[in-house]
């Protein structure tokens, strides 16, 4: 349960650090390398950084508890959840062709988990 757990987390910290980075851009102009550097200080973009550190700790822990042919299949369903996310935080459209996409990905990680 604990490793079903940690998974969900590494889930979660990656699509919650890729929503910080999204909001993040989104209140930037960028022109250029220069501004590019510099908006990986911004609170925003700093923060979903720090949360892909820490996913990336969680992940490495996965790797020595887990099987890398389960573990990664698993980690796909980080795709469900920022298409959720972006129809939800940032109102995108979401067409029937990538819903069929996302349900092709569930039935990939029921039969991977099986």
């Amino acid at each position: 349960m604990t490793k079903a757990l940690l998974v969900a987390l590494n889930i979660a910290l990656l699509v919650s650090g890729q929503t910080l980075w999204k909001y993040g851009v989104q209140t930037l102009t960028l022109r250029g390398f220069g501004s590019l550097l510099s908006a990986l200080v911004t609170p925003w973009i700093a923060l979903g950084i720090f949360l892909y550190a820490v996913a990336t700790v969680v992940w490495i822990y996965l790797l020595k508890q887990l099987p890398l042919s389960l573990l990664y299949p698993l980690q796909s369903l980080a795709y469900v959840a920022a298409v959720c996310v972006g129809m939800w935080v940032f109102h995108e459209p979401v067409p029937w062709t990538r819903w069929l996409g996302l349900a092709v990905i569930l039935a990939g990680v029921v039969l991977v988990a099986r």
